[in-house]
């Protein structure tokens, strides 16, 4: 548009500027301002507003996306919290899940839009805070009769794979599993069963589904033109750590600083397919549920990584456990999950 008005500006300049037969390729300007009528120095005045006017709106407009540089290293601290509400048989228990990752992003290239990144835990923990009891795990922690602390220790440093747009979309998670799979090694004090258990419960927390819905969630908020303080895009993401369900998020930029572009979201959470079971703690269970999201994110106006995001999460609805040997009539169970996740660099 901005170039369509300027071939449009010089054509009427130089129809204004024309005489005789041909354009004067060289007039002084005390000579044009004496013989210019009052309603061709108009036309030109309004030509000339108009052409600011069209690129000042031009130059507000920003390329929101990663521009990360080749061997350089970035990092991201993540905290998720969640409060679930669950009625079991009639009774109400509370839950507080807290989920700590400290991440190290090594850039190893970037071709079509695409970066390859290395990726390694610097830090992990995890709380469950229930009426009866508190339990506390971290890889900071040294302690031989904490087996889970143990297995979250062994992850640290452990390097995966990544690849990455530069809008923030994970297209592949490489090696993974790995990172976790030599930690149940000579863990005598605990049986085949209680092992299942708990890699069930690290691959669901650090997991390759894990890990790309929450870096998405915060990192995969950028749109596919370039936008303007003010203006809204939408952008689809599928989580599927445990439950599977399909976001939808309008993102607006609500800032333009000098350091930081600062966006705002609102999002709608459904489960993405009702009727599929997956297995958690051994039973079959389904999700039908359903939620909002608000975020809040500042990125970096040179790098486009996060500075700091805020991500607030409502949702509810029902889990069904299908029946099964323990439970050979199954079970419905209300919940209410408030989950904020915060994001920083």
């Amino acid at each position: 548009d901005l170039c369509f008005s300027l071939l449009d500006l010089m054509k009427k300049l130089r129809e204004i500027f024309t005489v005789g037969s041909g354009p004067v390729n060289r007039i002084r300007f005390n000579t044009i301002s004496n013989n210019l009528t009052d309603q061709k120095m108009k036309t030109i005045h309004t030509f000339i507003f108009l052409f600011i006017i069209l690129f000042s709106a031009e130059a507000k407009k920003v390329d929101l996306k990663l521009k990360l540089e080749t061997g350089k290293e970035y990092r991201q601290k993540m905290v998720s919290e969640s409060n679930i509400i669950q009625e079991i048989s009639g009774q109400k228990m509370d839950m507080v899940m807290s989920i700590t990752g400290e991440m190290l992003f090594k850039v190893n290239d970037y071709q079509n839009g695409v970066y390859d990144m290395d990726v390694n835990y610097e830090r992990l923990a995890m709380s469950i805070k229930m009426p009866q009891m508190t339990m506390e795990f971290s890889s900071e922690k040294e302690d031989e009769n904490d087996v889970l602390s143990k297995i979250l220790a062994s992850m640290k440093g452990k390097v995966f794979n990544i690849k990455m747009t530069d809008k923030g979309k994970v297209t592949e998670v490489n090696n993974i599993e790995t990172i976790y799979e030599s930690a149940f090694d000579n863990l005598p004090q605990i049986t085949e069963q209680q092992i299942a258990q708990i890699r069930e419960q690290i691959a669901r927390a650090y997991g390759k589904d894990a890990f790309k819905g929450s870096i998405e969630m915060a990192i995969a908020v950028f749109p596919d033109k370039k936008v303007k303080k003010g203006e809204s895009w939408e952008v689809d993401t599928e989580l599927k750590s445990g439950m599977q369900a399909d976001v939808t998020t309008t993102y607006t930029l609500v800032e333009i600083h000098p350091d930081y572009f600062l966006i705002k979201g609102d999002s709608k959470i459904v489960t993405a397919d009702k009727d599929a079971y997956v297995k958690m703690n051994g039973m079959p269970m389904r999700y039908d549920l359903s939620g909002t999201m608000a975020s809040v994110i500042r990125i970096g106006s040179d790098t486009g990584w996060i500075v700091e995001a805020e991500i607030k999460q409502d949702i509810e609805g029902d889990a069904y456990i299908k029946e099964n040997e323990k439970l050979p009539d199954g079970m419905v169970i209300p919940m209410v999950m408030k989950t904020t996740m915060t994001v920083t660099d």
